[in-house]
């Protein structure tokens, strides 16, 4: 990994100010001052200080937040705002990604982080993670919805989904309902519904996994997963 990256990420500033730094010559690595921005180091073994303290490289960083509507699931856009811009600066030199989407006008529980190898691990439709969402629906949802959707529906485009659990919190002239799935097409919530001629006027994702979602994060606003919701997500069946 280059000097000024690992530098970076380690909190000392920008990659331009990381060049400042290494001028003024206050890196070392293994007791050898380093100036050079692209310099390689091993982060596993070189030891590393500035002016004179030992630098601890973290490597990965994982976020949960509370999306809120009208922001995209995605680290850039030209016209949309996206999850990446809620972050601060210090976060976002880390280069993180959220893991899946959410759509725009969809709210609730969204994983940001840069470890690609735990990404793939819940996104792996081989690996049949758990999605708990909650929703409004325009319609009363009945009990032969639940065996639809236990059965596995199909969607517009002939994909039949496999077995999903519906449970009806208040079924009226606008439902309220919680689905959980363990697929990520398309707009598959409101693509299930539209299967039994009924639409979604509100969706928020509660849980990902064993990772359900803060209910003290206000909309927009994330934090730091914890040690042991990170460990539960790794180590999860």
């Amino acid at each position: 990994m280059r000097i000024d990256k690992l530098l970076s990420n380690s909190g000392f500033g920008s990659r331009k100010e990381v060049k400042i730094l290494l001028r003024s010559k206050a890196v070392e690595v293994n007791g050898e001052t380093v100036r050079d921005p692209k310099f390689h180091v091993d982060e596993k073994i070189d030891e590393i200080s500035v002016a004179g303290e030992p630098v601890v490289y973290r490597e990965f960083i994982y976020l949960m937040m509370n999306k809120p509507q009208g922001v995209i699931s995605a680290t850039e856009d030209r016209f949309d705002e996206t999850v990446i811009d809620l972050l601060t600066e210090d976060e976002q030199r880390f280069e993180p990604f959220p893991v899946g989407r959410l759509d725009k006008d969809t709210e609730g529980l969204l994983l940001i982080t840069n470890d690609g190898k735990l990404a793939h691990e819940l996104l792996s439709p081989k690996k049949h993670v758990d999605k708990t969402y909650y929703a409004r629906i325009d319609s009363p949802v009945t009990d032969e919805d639940i065996e639809a959707f236990k059965q596995g529906v199909v969607l517009d485009d002939g994909y039949e989904t496999k077995p999903a659990q519906l449970h009806i919190l208040r079924s009226g002239e606008e439902s309220e309902i919680e689905l959980t799935i363990t697929e990520g097409k398309f707009h598959q919530v409101k693509r299930m519904f539209e299967s039994v001629n009924k639409q979604v006027v509100f969706l928020k994702r509660l849980s990902m996994g064993p990772l359900p979602l803060d209910d003290t994060l206000e909309l927009g606003e994330y934090r730091e997963l914890t040690e042991d919701e990170l460990t539960k997500l790794k180590q999860r069946k």
